[in-house]
């Protein structure tokens, strides 16, 4: 564990205050009594009376292993340039794995344009993280949930309690709790989507 120092904090305190006074902060549930500006500054005042301390668990394997697996994860882009094979200016040559055919290497070459509209399909979009650590995507436990969506997508809908014609004629998806209809909202950003969701209340 190692102690960080009050340079730091005193930066981040700053860095608190100053999002306060913008406006910048979300503060409800538990946090919401923070809105009060005193009491915020009492908070505030709070956090350089202890050390602040940080913990990281030790790493599985050795440090290469670790730095390996983030530098994988973490800054690929979605084609290495080994696998780039040739550009004559118009159309571009480039090595690719056919994992449906014994995992065999295989080359395609597309035209420029082509090429850069399936290479901008993987630039995350803002607020997207490449390494998940929650959700149907995490690392520890993607295989089965990912199997599981796949089997649930396939299932035939369920008529609601009512036993509504209308219902089971419709082609929206149902909650499978309450069998209600669900919805498709809007795209949100991360900033829009911080705005509506509140914050567990762990009190």
């Amino acid at each position: 564990m190692d102690v960080l120092s009050p340079v730091f904090r005193a930066k981040f305190v700053h860095g608190l205050r100053k999002a306060f006074r913008k406006r910048k902060l979300i503060l409800s549930g538990s946090t919401a009594a923070l809105r009060n500006p005193k009491r915020f500054a009492a908070f505030v005042d709070s956090l350089f009376r202890q050390q602040w301390v940080v913990y990281a668990k030790p790493a599985f394997g050795a440090p290469t292993q670790v730095l390996r697996y983030l530098g994988r994860y973490t800054h690929r882009v979605a084609i290495s340039n080994h696998r780039l094979l040739a550009f004559d200016g118009e159309r571009v040559t480039f090595r690719w794995r056919d994992y449906a055919h014994g995992n065999k290497q295989r080359k395609m070459t597309l035209d420029a344009t082509e090429f850069l509209r399936r290479f901008t399909q993987h630039i995350l979009p803002r607020g997207f993280v490449r390494i998940r650590q929650f959700g149907i995507l995490a690392n520890t436990r993607r295989s089965a949930l990912l199997a599981l969506v796949r089997q649930l997508l396939t299932a035939a809908p369920m008529a609601s309690e009512a036993g509504s014609t209308d219902a089971v004629k419709s082609s929206a998806w149902q909650c499978p709790h309450c069998h209600g209809e669900m919805r498709i909202g809007p795209n949100l950003s991360a900033r829009q989507l911080a705005s509506r969701c509140n914050p567990l209340d762990s009190s």
